[in-house]
């Protein structure tokens, strides 16, 4: 299976109009990236930056996050996303996929103890207590995934997918992608490795392509072995939050970890993947290290603390922008295709600068 889906994950609904055209033009010029998966709890703005997507040249992952809701309140927005979704799917045949959700047993209420996400993240972020809950999470999921498959199969008509965490246990026979947020961390990269081949053994004996829906990590030393926990390193109980004492900004860390893992996707053979994430406006870059959120967010541009809309890129922008393009460059080759590695030493010096929306 060939790495098809070179993509970047955006969050809608924070911008919109040319602003939000910018940022997506990037992600396509700039990135390289023939995908974007788009999140968001809005249906409005989350299609239509899929139509600005699409216009632009890239795939779209439609995937809808609604967490700590009624089940009956979350199929209902998937079901409106789905309807919206196929709406698109005709009109751009093969480029649309939905995702039912995401991690689902950390999002809904009833898998993990705790009515919101935040108290389930503490049991979710210590292996040994997740582990007294896994025999439940699977029970439930099973039954919630089969509610939103069938939700989705009945309006929507093209690929659908999830994105699991990497402790959830989903049978894929039912939908047309193996989706997992896979990041990632501890003192044994040859675990992961070991992890990653075994998913790519399991969704082979089903016969479905495997998608790295999320990997990443914050840009200080030793957030390459927190990987999704980058973000504990700030005190969030403090007015403003601040980072705690011991930790400084490194974007070379960030840079490494996203470069080594799309390398390692590529010569697996995933079907694709998708860094998180373009950009977290509310983790804004800070010149004082102790209010810079940025360094324990997981973007590839920082947010300037004066308005959301600027940003400038990091070294992981540049490092995914040159991963990619190696890629695209490599797969071109056979066929004589078009030469990327040429497009992205033209857009090198976009890079470096200052990104400022444009003016109204």
């Amino acid at each position: 299976m060939s790495f098809t889906a070179k993509g970047i994950s955006y969050v809608t609904g924070e911008v919109e109009g040319d602003v939000l055209r910018h940022d997506l033009r990037a992600i396509r010029e700039d990135l390289h990236c023939t995908a974007v998966m788009l999140i968001g709890s809005d249906v409005g703005p989350q299609l239509q930056a899929a139509r600005t997507a699409l216009d632009i040249g890239l795939d779209v992952y439609v995937r809808p996050y609604l967490a700590d809701r009624p089940r009956a309140e979350l199929l209902a927005h998937l079901a409106q996303m789905a309807v919206g979704a196929e709406e698109l799917r005709v009109q751009h045949p093969e480029r649309v996929t939905l995702l039912v959700g995401s991690e689902f047993s950390l999002t809904q209420r009833g898998m993990l103890p705790g009515p919101r996400v935040f108290v389930r993240l503490q049991t979710l972020v210590r292996p040994r207590w997740r582990r007294l809950f896994d025999r439940r999470i699977t029970r439930k999921l099973r039954v919630l995934l089969a509610e939103t498959l069938a939700t989705a199969r009945h309006h929507f008509q093209g690929p659908v997918t999830y994105a699991a965490g990497h402790w959830e246990q989903v049978d894929w026979s039912g939908f047309d992608i193996a989706g997992v947020n896979l990041y990632r961390f501890g003192d044994n990269p040859h675990a992961y490795e070991q992890q990653l081949d075994d998913l790519l053994r399991r969704a082979d004996q089903t016969g479905k392509p495997v998608v790295i829906t999320e990997f990443g990590c914050g840009a200080f030393p030793g957030a390459e072995r927190r990987g999704p926990g980058s973000f504990r390193i700030v005190r969030w109980f403090t007015d403003p939050p601040r980072i705690k004492r011991g930790h400084v900004r490194d974007e070379h860390t960030q840079a490494a970890y996203l470069g080594e893992l799309i390398g390692l996707y590529a010569a697996r053979g995933v079907h694709g993947c998708f860094v998180y994430t373009f950009a977290m406006r509310d983790f804004p870059h800070h010149d004082d290290s102790a209010r810079d959120l940025d360094m324990a967010g997981f973007g590839v541009v920082k947010i300037s603390p004066d308005d959301s809309a600027q940003w400038t890129p990091k070294e992981a922008y540049r490092e995914v922008a040159r991963r990619y393009a190696q890629v695209a460059a490599q797969q071109a080759e056979p066929d004589g295709g078009p030469p990327a590695a040429a497009r992205s030493r033209a857009s090198y010096g976009r890079q470096h600068r200052t990104h400022t929306p444009p003016s109204p």
